[in-house]
């Protein structure tokens, strides 16, 4: 193992909760080795070294596959059927070693090293000593290793990583969870449950230190905790009431004589400043703010934050610790009710500083099957959300937990966020143990995520409570799940009591369990079902007054689908009437013997059917007519669902964006290259909006909506796409946060696309409306596209 590179980096960094400590960077460049984990597997350093196993170099942040990549031991994964090379790695062990001098620290300070993300069963040895071990890739870990480092020469760390699958079969699994695929061999790890296969995500279990890693020095005076939360807000009079929660550790035998200093800033102006004798290592403050300054969520007001610090001081007024964080003041519910039906309809709404709130969102997946590169693909996600006018996004619970740079983003933009825990689509192990586990997880995550004001409500999983109806006769009552009914809710109640929680999406309540499970009876739904023609009862019937998942199908573009597959396999696709591999793979297939996605390419074939009778031949009519479907549907989703303001009262949609090559529901693929999908739905996504409807008794509503909290006017006009003949005009004004009925046109019998022109403000807007019964002509579709004037990337 030959030397590295000293640390050259003292950073300040903001740690888990906001505390200011000196950190080491121990990213960069590492030695890889890696073998196949068997009972002759080496157990420590000295023993690796007698094994000779092949060693590669590595980097930090990272996964194992990228060294294996950039070392030419393996092919792209990412094209045509690669992926499945590496199903081998799933039974190999991979050890991490680098070298580092050890920190200068004063009298009293401590050094622990900090895994922000380890991937997934690591033990760790500093210069050939036990440090301690890791099992959860989804938070951070720490390990005090002050006495093990040597003065003045190298130390050396290693990490051994033990495959998950191994780890996995170790448990007894209960007979009560699905176990479509691959689902069965996850639940007892906590590993991002997309990695063992989902219809979005490839199987990819990977392995390695994809976070940061750095050292970090412990101060013998330090805050351990410090929440700011907003105990209530008076939006007329511009008032709030907040509580300042703090603990805080230290080696002094009595605090008599230390100081807490307390300030709030915005725009570098003193807003708040206090500070306090200290008497207890653990309390808190109420404070009182005039001319509050809101965070309000995208289109309803400025999302405005606070530079908030909190200081210890000695008594000579030396600064012993301090904890910096930007807050935002609101308050934030989920109005729901346990079902809905016509007599009592009940609700499902978010309220922002007491304001009803229409979410317009989207579901946020895996920015990547090798989650070290993340950060690579936030930044553009995120354009992409505020360029499409979002105001919430859901954090699927297939998914890793994104870090503060996201949260960060959605602070500053008003973009809310739903956060699902880690599971999704099975019911998890009921066991003490695994209980324990979620218990520190739950507690790592909410202390590490809850001071973002974006964050508005924790829900316990995705569709955990739905998969009880999949396999049984006799379904199973949710509310014997221990871990969505007890464990996740009393640590929200205990460590984060002012924001809401949400057992499961779509929740099964008590209630609609006893009356037999009626989807019905869900106030908030994910519709997938047939996957039919988008105007079909199953989406138009619907009960519920928010949804949370919906979408469709679209094929990638052409340039995108020459990437993903080898040349021979883009074109033709099918081969004696079935796709031909490579797209079966992308569509997405777990394993080459897996049978439980290989018709997700039908979907397609299915929809365009629907909107124009048959389906294309030629590649280029096929991606076209395919996309104008998923983006004729996700517009009518979004439209239907904002038309019905405010007994709907949000939608979901799935998805922005894939997270591997693949063919999906996303209206923009790995490659960033953006559907047509994209561009209707950044139409219809704007605070205020004019739509049309479809007829009811011979006449189309012509709708205004308004996402804001002031009123609007404007102008609109409808004209023929075909003969440019007016078929509406006419002024409005919208009333804040508000919709109104403009007018109506009466219903035609011919197939047309009608263009909406409007104004609000000085703001002009275009949309459309494709009237008539389907199916359509493809040709003639095309003809009025051209009309829109769309101009794509």
């Amino acid at each position: 193992m030959h030397k590295t590179l000293t640390i050259l980096i003292l950073l300040m960094e903001s740690s888990l909760f906001g505390q200011i400590n000196p950190k080491l960077s121990l990213c960069g460049s590492w030695n890889l080795y890696y073998g196949i984990h068997d009972r002759n597997s080496p157990e420590t350093p000295d023993q690796l070294k007698k094994m000779n196993w092949p060693g590669i170099p590595a980097i930090v942040p990272g996964n194992v596959e990228l060294d294996l990549l950039a070392s030419g031991k393996i092919k792209d994964p990412e094209k045509g059927n690669h992926i499945y090379d590496l199903r081998k790695y799933e039974a190999y062990e991979w050890w991490y070693s680098r070298t580092f001098e050890t920190p200068q620290i004063r009298e009293g300070e401590r050094i622990e090293i900090a895994f922000e993300g380890l991937d997934c069963f690591g033990t760790i040895f500093i210069n050939n000593t036990l440090v301690g071990k890791a099992d959860n890739m989804l938070i951070d870990h720490c390990f005090d290793i002050t006495d093990l480092l040597k003065a003045g020469i190298e130390n050396t760390i290693c990490v051994r990583i033990e495959p998950a699958v191994a780890e996995g079969q170790k448990y007894l699994n209960g007979v009560i969870g699905t176990r479509m695929d691959f689902g069965a061999e996850a639940v007892n790890v906590r590993k991002a449950p997309h990695m063992y296969g989902w219809d979005i995500m490839p199987r990819l279990i990977s392995a390695g230190l994809w976070r940061e890693v750095h050292l970090k020095i412990v101060k013998p005076t330090r805050l351990k905790q410090v929440y700011w939360m907003t105990n209530s807000v008076d939006v007329a009079k511009k008032k709030a009431q907040l509580l300042l929660d703090w603990e805080f550790a230290t080696d002094y035998p009595t605090v008599d004589g230390l100081t807490m200093e307390v300030s709030l800033k915005k725009d570098s102006k003193i807003c708040f400043e206090n500070s306090y004798p200290l008497y207890t290592y653990c309390s808190h403050q109420r404070i009182s703010i005039d001319n509050a300054d809101y965070w309000w969520p995208r289109g309803y007001g400025s999302p405005s934050l606070y530079e908030a610090t909190v200081r210890i001081a000695d008594k000579q007024h030396h600064i012993l610790d301090e904890n910096h964080q930007r807050i935002g003041i609101r308050t934030a519910e989920l109005i729901h009710s346990e079902i809905t039906t016509k007599e009592n309809p009940g609700e499902f709404a978010f309220k922002i500083n007491g304001e009803r709130v229409f979410v317009r969102g989207t579901n946020w997946v895996p920015l990547d099957a090798l989650h070290s590169r993340d950060q690579l693909h936030l930044k553009d996600a995120f354009e992409m959300i505020k360029d499409l006018n979002c105001n919430m996004i859901r954090c699927w619970g297939g998914n890793v937990y994104e870090d503060h740079d996201f949260f960060d983003l959605c602070d500053q933009h008003g973009i809310m966020v739903w956060q699902d825990f880690a599971m999704g689509c099975t019911t998890y192990p009921q066991d003490n143990g695994f209980a324990d586990k979620i218990t520190r997880e739950a507690i790592n995550v909410v202390l590490r995520l809850r001071a973002h004001p974006s964050l508005v409500l924790w829900s316990g999983n995705n569709e955990n409570d739905a998969s009880l109806e999949w396999t049984l006769r006799k379904h199973p009552d949710p509310a014997r799940d221990r871990i969505s009914r007890e464990i996740l809710p009393r640590i929200i109640w205990e460590f984060d009591p002012v924001r809401d929680y949400l057992p499961s999406s779509p929740y099964s309540s008590e209630d609609y369990y006893k009356r037999g499970n009626n989807a019905a009876l869900l106030p908030e739904v994910h519709l997938w079902g047939p996957r039919g023609y988008y105007k079909d009862p199953f989406y138009t019937d619907v009960n519920a007054h928010f949804v949370s998942e919906i979408g469709y199908h679209g094929c990638p573009n052409r340039i995108s689908l020459e990437k993903m597959f080898d040349p021979e396999f883009v074109y033709p696709w099918t081969k004696t009437g079935d796709w031909n591999d490579e797209w079966v793979t992308k569509s997405v297939r777990s394993h080459p013997e897996s049978r439980s996605t290989i018709h997700r390419n039908d979907l397609m074939v299915k929809q365009v059917k629907a909107l124009f009778g048959d389906y294309p031949k030629d590649l280029d009519q096929f991606i076209f007519a395919s996309q104008a479907v998923q983006a004729e549907a996700m517009k009518f989703f979004i439209e239907f669902w904002r038309m019905d303001k405010f007994r709907k009262s949000g939608i979901i949609w799935w998805n922005l964006r894939d997270g591997w090559p693949i063919i999906s529901d996303a209206i923009v693929d790995f490659y960033n290259s953006k559907k047509l999908a994209y561009y209707y739905i950044r139409k219809v996504q704007s605070d205020a909006c004019v739509m049309i409807g479809d007829a009811h008794k011979g006449k189309h509503p012509v709708v205004a909506v308004n996402d804001t909290r002031e009123e609007k006017s404007g102008n609109v006009v409808v004209k023929d796409a075909d003969t440019r003949e007016t078929m509406f005009s006419s002024s409005f004004v919208i009333p804040a946060n508000g919709k109104i009925l403009i007018g109506t046109i009466p219903e035609e019998s011919k197939q047309a696309m009608w263009l909406i022109d409007f104004t609000i403000g000085k703001d002009n807007y275009t949309n459309h409306y494709l009237a008539g019964k389907a199916p359509f002509k493809l040709e003639e579709y095309q003809r009025w596209y051209k009309k829109l004037n769309i101009i794509r990337d």
